[in-house]
């Protein structure tokens, strides 16, 4: 029903049937881990109204198992990417997830997975830890200005200057500097807030 990947390690699909809505995940030589991957295998989808939460257990220093709700997968988004190089070093409240499960004490240099079939209702709800979503304003706006970069550079390798324009009654032609104090003007919003364009 479900797999796990950690970056530079083979798929796991060697769960852990806790019960009949929870799962878990080894992951040993935690230390290494920086992103995982959890996806549903495609033999069993969520029923009608469910989805997957996906929580994640760093050891403590104390050996405690501290479980932190990362996001969650549902049939029509059946694979999702974490960060959790953050967490090791970071807090965060302990969530319910398998409080009231007994479960063997794992080694202290290895983590668990944990994945409960959850109303999604509740799961779309909850607020995942800090530092795991990998999809970040910081990436989508390196992604802005790199497809800014890119239109502008596109755009300028066609700019001529009037001593070699033709006329054309039909052609709207834009000068060269309106759209370079654009392109600057754009990347000096951005610097000061990157969800300028929201507003």
């Amino acid at each position: 029903m479900f797999g796990c990947l950690v970056a530079g390690r083979l798929v796991q699909t060697d769960m852990q049937q806790i019960d009949d809505t929870h799962v878990l995940f080894n992951i040993f030589n935690a230390a290494t881990i920086n992103h995982i991957v959890v996806f549903l295998t495609g033999i069993k989808a969520f029923p009608e109204g469910m989805g997957g939460a996906i929580y994640f257990s760093w050891p403590s220093p104390e050996g405690e198992m501290v479980w932190m709700f990362l996001g969650f997968i549902t049939n029509d988004k059946p694979s999702a990417i974490f960060k959790v190089v953050g967490l090791k070093k970071g807090s965060s409240a302990n969530n319910s997830f398998m409080q009231s499960m007994p479960v063997q004490q794992p080694m202290k240099t290895m983590s668990q997975i944990g994945i409960s079939v959850e109303p999604l209702h509740v799961i779309q709800h909850q607020i995942p830890a800090e530092t795991t979503q990998t999809s970040t304003l910081t990436s989508f706006s390196e992604f802005s200005m790199k497809m800014l970069e890119n239109f502008y550079n596109y755009a300028s390798s066609f700019g001529i200057n009037q001593s070699q324009m033709t006329p054309q009654p039909n052609v709207s032609w834009i000068p060269m500097t309106v759209l370079d104090k654009w392109f600057q003007n754009f990347k000096k919003k951005m610097a000061q807030d990157q969800n300028f364009w929201r507003k």
